[in-house]
């Protein structure tokens, strides 16, 4: 048996018994019952739908399932992935073009060749669900992908060429997931044309209100000893070299410049083709995606290049929860633009109570946030939590027991802007 073959007999597997998951979680219709003439409120409610560790743009009924029960409890927006691990969600001639594939190919099968985006956006729209399309890799692939093995010069790497993101980073910040990706070039002009297009592609072709770039829309501290980016530093420095310690200064603001200046012609693309669509954004805390991936996210606020901030404060310690929505980065973002906590309803290895989650609300309310954004679908009352279905969707229900728009956009002023 190949290698290729047990890769495909293992995710075939692994697709299955999250099918399972799936089926056995999906309840019947008639717990969601609401009161009517309920009052309105303004809040940002919002979930992220993923093929990692999820079934839902998977199986058949699936994207249906998800956004009724969404939209009956009071659910508005939804973040779905369209590009992870090196492929696309939705049919894409760039993809097409740079790697011979234009959509996962999996999900290509179990939807009969259908654009699985297209059918998210007319099951969502007319539930009046917002549809903010999601860059969930960012510049992150596998490096056993089409597009790491056909483009390796398109690869940034540490100082002994290792493209693992491992190398120098502290225990507690090299997760499983991101440590075993390669991670495309942010400052390569190659790279950038193929991203970009991604992205306006997306915009252009489907009746969407955004798009989502997060945290991966970076580059690791560790990173930028490759070639391009050499040669790019020494040109701009008189011959010199970068220096050998990544967290230097001076090496460190260098990088994150390119990568803000790249953020702002991306901004400046999206808005000459739809002024209207969002560019929305979920990094981490500013001080980690600065220290670690170069990711300057107050700057990027400052100059307006950001029309929505989805803060990831995935912390089951709720002190240090609070101290998160506290920074002075997210108190300069809540004056411009509206500010969302992402929360984390669990995984399959870190599940989360629903206790806590209620809490994490609660606090988030008190502090006149703009909503809430949940990770992920599968962990919202599906059977990886440790409550059952009915429980946590009852208290779901309590919480969001009226109707909810999304909030305007604020003016330089603080004031909300009138459409």
């Amino acid at each position: 048996m190949n290698r290729l073959t047990k890769h495909w007999i293992i995710y075939l597997i692994s697709l299955e018994f999250i099918l399972c998951i799936t089926v056995f979680s999906l309840p019947s219709f008639s717990f969601y019952s609401q009161p009517k003439n309920q009052q309105i409120v303004t809040e940002i409610r919002g979930v992220w739908l993923t093929n990692v560790a999820s079934g839902v743009l998977f199986v058949p009924w699936g994207i249906d399932r998800a956004i009724n029960q969404l939209s009956a409890l009071h659910f508005n927006t939804i973040y779905p992935v369209v590009w992870n691990r090196g492929n696309t969600f939705y049919k894409s001639n760039v993809a097409k073009n740079i790697i011979g594939e234009e959509a996962e190919p999996v999900l290509n099968f179990m939807h009969g060749g259908q654009d699985v985006l297209t059918k998210i956006i007319k099951l969502a729209k007319p539930k009046g669900i917002t549809v903010i399309p999601w860059f969930e890799y960012g510049f992150m692939t596998p490096p056993n992908s089409q597009l790491a093995k056909l483009y390796p010069s398109w690869l940034t790497i540490g100082q002994e060429g290792v493209n693992s993101v491992k190398e120098l980073l502290p225990e507690d910040v090299n997760n499983g997931a991101v440590s075993k990706q390669a991670w495309l070039n942010p400052l390569h002009p190659e790279v950038q044309e193929f991203i970009l297009g991604m992205i306006l592609e997306v915009v252009s072709n489907y009746n969407i209100d955004g798009i989502q770039l997060d945290d991966h829309f970076g580059m690791p501290v560790q990173f930028g000893y490759d070639r391009f980016t050499v040669q790019l530093y020494k040109q701009e420095h008189q011959g010199k070299n970068p220096p050998n310690d990544p967290f230097n200064s001076e090496w460190m603001r260098w990088r994150a410049d390119k990568i803000t200046a790249f953020m702002g012609r991306i901004y400046r693309s999206i808005k000459e083709i739809e002024p209207n669509a969002k560019l929305s954004l979920s990094p981490n805390a500013q001080a980690f995606a600065y220290k670690y991936y170069l990711q300057d996210w107050e700057t990027w606020v400052k100059n307006g290049w950001v029309d929505e901030l989805v803060l990831q404060v995935y912390r089951h310690n709720q002190n240090s929860f609070r101290t998160e929505l506290q920074q002075s980065a997210v108190k300069l973002a809540q004056t411009k633009i509206p500010v969302v906590i992402g929360i984390s309803t669990g995984t399959l290895r870190n599940p989360v109570r629903i206790s806590q989650i209620k809490e994490q609300i609660d606090m988030v309310r008190d502090r006149s946030f703009s909503g809430i954004s949940f990770f992920y679908w599968e962990s919202l009352w599906g059977y990886i939590a440790p409550e059952t279905p009915h429980k946590r969707r009852k208290v779901f229900q309590e919480l969001f027991n009226t109707k909810a728009i999304r909030p305007l956009p604020v003016d330089e002023t603080g004031s909300r802007l009138r459409l």
